[in-house]
């Protein structure tokens, strides 16, 4: 008899781990995509590195204008060029000898400044192991349905980039932190974009799926300044971050520009180095995903019972507003669609056979609890795989 009760564990034990198998193998498969994120890093320090710190700035403002909140960006600037004695224009940032934008201007929140930018902080970043003084402002607050873009800047060479030209992060530690987000489901898919020499090398350990990858250069190439500044005195843009603008400068939050469209707008000739691309572990094609995936806003579908809440169950079911992320400028930026009106009958005899039958009570009340339960599907299947054995040991006990 013992050894009957001690199969019926094991098989219950088997049951249970099974469920959870096809429960999370449905949710990961079925996650949307609700969120974007930006992590932006300057990892140069000093005037002569002018260019870096606006290469970066140049990405939030491309990011904020297509629609990412600055609650949903970690800026991360190793030196404040716009305070250095030797700037001629105080508090100002430039990534154009013309002087027509000023980088550094009004609502520029950055979350690590100076010596905060150190391979330590930016990994704590990625993985999300801050200390309990670190305040959530500085954290990255995504899940599993986020689309992150990743951004970095600075001296780099074969397999490793500088911070503060006094420590490294090497290939590897990139990998890990990225291995350890995809374990821990910070992210959906990850876009990493490195301006810097060598840049294709540091994504070389790389084995987390859902992640794409892009660098200025290939191994063995030098990732080139665009242009100096005689005002200022040095160059203040890198070339592939100023092809990168060039290209968003023609782009809005709802144009259908692909990745694959940014990806081959990369000349070598005038980059003086080849943009090298790893797409291997990337699940999508590139002509398939729109910028805005990575470098703009999610606009979600709000589902309200009518305008004015008060009068939600008198006047209609329901409204649907929907603000489309893959919408064309030309088109409508806002569809308002709403269900056929149906109002209340004035003859006041007319009973609701709902609220005479106990049955349909009960059965729309159950309905409406399913309706809310997230992977139904899944629950269902682990019902019936849990039933058979459940079942096997109940016949097996009896007899």
């Amino acid at each position: 008899m013992e050894s009957k009760f001690v199969l019926c564990f094991l098989l219950l034990v088997f049951s249970s781990h099974l469920c959870n198998g096809i429960a999370s193998s449905s949710s990961s498969t079925t996650t949307m995509h609700t969120n974007n994120w930006a992590v932006l890093v300057c990892t140069s320090r000093f005037w002569f590195n002018y260019r870096h710190m606006a290469n970066t700035l140049s990405l939030y403002r491309t990011v904020k204008r297509l629609g990412i909140p600055d609650e949903r960006i970690i800026l991360m600037l190793a030196d404040d060029m716009a305070c250095n004695s030797r700037n001629k224009y105080p508090a100002q940032v430039f990534n154009n000898e013309n002087h027509r934008l000023n980088l550094y201007g009004d609502n520029v929140e950055v979350d690590y400044r100076g010596y905060e930018v150190t391979v330590e902080n930016f990994l704590r970043v990625l993985t999300g192991r801050h200390e309990t003084a670190v305040p959530r402002s500085k954290w990255l607050l995504s899940d599993e349905g986020s689309h992150i873009l990743l951004y970095m800047t600075g001296h780099g060479g074969d397999e490793f980039l500088k911070f503060q030209d006094s420590e490294e992060l090497q290939s590897h530690d990139l990998a890990d932190a990225v291995k350890q987000m995809k374990e821990k489901r910070r992210f959906k898919e990850l876009l990493i974009m490195v301006d810097t020499c060598q840049a294709a090398t540091l994504f070389s350990q790389l084995q987390s799926p859902g992640v794409l990858a892009i660098g200025s250069s290939m191994k063995g190439e030098n990732s080139y300044s665009h242009h100096l500044d005689a005002d200022v005195g040095v160059s203040v843009i890198d070339r592939f971050t100023f092809y990168t603008l060039a290209f968003f400068e023609r782009v809005n939050m709802y144009d259908n520009a692909s990745l694959g469209s940014l990806f081959s707008s990369y000349n070598p000739n005038m980059l003086m180095s080849t943009a090298y691309y790893r797409t291997d572990l990337y699940p999508r094609r590139l002509d398939e995903v729109p910028v805005t995936n990575f470098f703009g806003s999610v606009m979600e579908t709000i589902h309200t019972d009518s305008a004015y809440k008060a009068f939600a169950g008198k006047y209609g079911k329901k409204s649907i507003l929907e603000m489309p992320l893959k919408q064309s400028s030309q088109e409508s930026r806002r569809t308002l669609a709403s269900s056929d009106v149906q109002y209340p009958t004035t003859d006041s005899n007319v009973e609701d056979p709902q609220d005479s039958c106990p049955f349909l009570k009960f059965w729309s009340f159950m309905h409406g609890k399913l309706t809310k339960v997230e992977g139904l599907d899944s629950w269902v299947n682990c019902s019936l795989l849990f039933m058979f054995p459940m079942v096997a040991m109940s016949s097996w006990l009896s007899s």
